[in-house]
This record gives structure tokens, sequence and C-alpha cells, in this order.
């Protein structure tokens, strides 16, 4: 990431602990989202570990050793099919990121999950976060609003990936665009390594998909633009914006439909990424 560090609104002054949700959102801390080494997590693991989040959310996810319970119905919502649960929690827990603190100066390597217990008979999951994790949770001060219902709709986890950024940068003052580092970049839509590796598959699979779904399925617009030296792209250029009224009419309808033929209604939608 290049430039100043963003320039904080007077909302983040607030704790993230501290900040309650309307309903339909959950709230995310940034340092949960600015991560680098989740490249391996699917669509699947990402979003059990929002639901896991959101139930976690409050004043005691910044106490050490705090164990949540949630019904297992609760999280079978983020898997499709014979997707099997335990293993989007395994792959949780195997995960260490790196979390970029806000100001730039710092970064800590951190396991997303901690201990937990699922049980059948009962029909819960008990869980705790690291203990390094609820440390990190206490002096959080940025974080993103994500709405329920658009991130169970996208279909890619590099829509998810990208929506997460958007959102926690997207209430900021005076900030309408970010540079990222083309590695800074695909850590963030956490493309796998060795995967993607040349920019025109990277845009074709996994760019051109997910601000197409951003794009038609949330509250924001977003256009990312490639940065070159010479002829070799070597960063992007995220921009945002929030969507007018009418704009937001068109997001409501189509997540109203059914999800069978979105991918092609989708595929009529005007293209925003940069050529």
């Amino acid at each position: 990431m290049s430039g100043s560090p963003p320039k904080r609104n007077s909302s983040s002054q607030r704790h993230t602990i501290e900040v309650r949700p309307n309903p339909g959102e959950i709230i995310k801390a940034a340092e949960l989202i600015d991560i680098s080494g989740a490249n391996e997590l699917s669509l699947s693991a990402r979003r059990l570990y929002n639901v896991l989040i959101d139930f976690a959310h409050g004043p005691e996810m910044a106490k050490e050793g705090q164990v949540w319970t949630v019904p297992l119905s609760e999280l079978r919502g983020t898997h499709k099919g014979n997707e099997r649960i335990q293993d989007s929690v395994l792959s949780l827990m195997r995960t260490v990121v790196t979390v970029h603190h806000v100001d730039g100066t710092v970064t800590e390597n951190v396991h997303l999950l901690g201990w937990n217990k699922t049980d059948t008979k009962k029909g819960t999951f008990s869980f705790k976060l690291s203990a390094e994790l609820a440390v990190l949770m206490q002096d959080s001060t940025i974080f993103g609003k994500l709405e329920i219902q658009t991130m169970t709709a996208f279909t890619t986890k590099y829509a998810l990936a990208l929506y997460e950024a958007i959102a926690r940068r997207v209430r900021l003052d005076y900030v309408f665009h970010e540079d990222f580092t083309l590695d800074r970049f695909r850590d963030l839509l956490g493309v796998p390594d060795g995967k993607l590796t040349t920019f025109g598959n990277l845009n074709s699979r996994a760019i051109r998909p997910a601000v197409k779904e951003i794009n038609a399925l949330s509250a924001y617009s977003v256009k990312i633009i490639p940065q070159k030296k010479s002829r070799q792209v070597i960063g992007v250029r995220i921009g945002w914006w929030q969507k007018e009224p009418h704009e937001m009419a068109a997001v409501m309808t189509e997540l109203s439909r059914h999800s069978a033929g979105r991918k092609a209604r989708l595929a009529g939608t005007v293209e925003t990424v940069a050529k």
C-alpha cells in the first residue's frame, strides 16, 4: 500500500467492540479485513468466520479466554450442498494471518480461530478467538459494516474480500481511492500462491467477476485501474463511491430475486474494470 494512512472520520474514534450493528449488518474490525495469509480460505470458510465474528461482537470480544456458543443452525447457512462445516473450521484454525495495523508501522501474526467444540447432540458450536486476537480487538477503532444479504449473495471469495476492503474504507473522510502494489492487492483478495500469476488472468478470473458482483449486489460501486511502469502492471488503484437511491433500488431488486440465473443477468451489466 502506498501513500499516507487514510484519514479517520469522527465515527471511527469509537472502539470497534463498542459499535452496535444495525439489523442485517455485521461489524468487522479493519484488523480482520486488511490481512495477509488468508489465501487458502474458501468462500464458505470466510462466510463462516464472519458469522462467528458477528456472534462474538461486543465488549467480551476483547476478553482472553472468552467462550461463545452458537447454534449449529446459524452456521449451516454459510455452506451449500455437501460442504462440511468442520472442513471450514479446521481451515480457520490452521490459518495464521498477518495483521497490518492501521498506521502501517506494526504487523502481527495471529491464528484466526482458537479452541472450539461441536456438540451435535445439543446442536451447538462453541469457540474461542485466539488470545492474541482478543488483545488486538481491545484497541481497534476502524471497522467495516457488512450487509449480510449482500455478503451471502456473492459467489466468489474475491468478491467478498474486495467488498470487505471497500466497506472498511468507504466511510473515511475525503478518501475515495487507494493505491496498492500488485503483491499487496493479491494478498487482500486472497489469491493463492502460484495462481493467477499474470495480470491478465488475475483481471479476468478474479478482479472482473468481483467488481461485477459488488457493483450489482452492494451499496457501493468500485472501479479498479491498473498502475503501470513501462508496459508492466505493478499495482492497482481502487476507487469507490456510494450508490445513489435509484441505483440501490436496482440492487435490492436483484437481491430479492432467486440466485438461479443471476450469473446470466450480471453478464449484461456494465463493466467498470479498466481495460
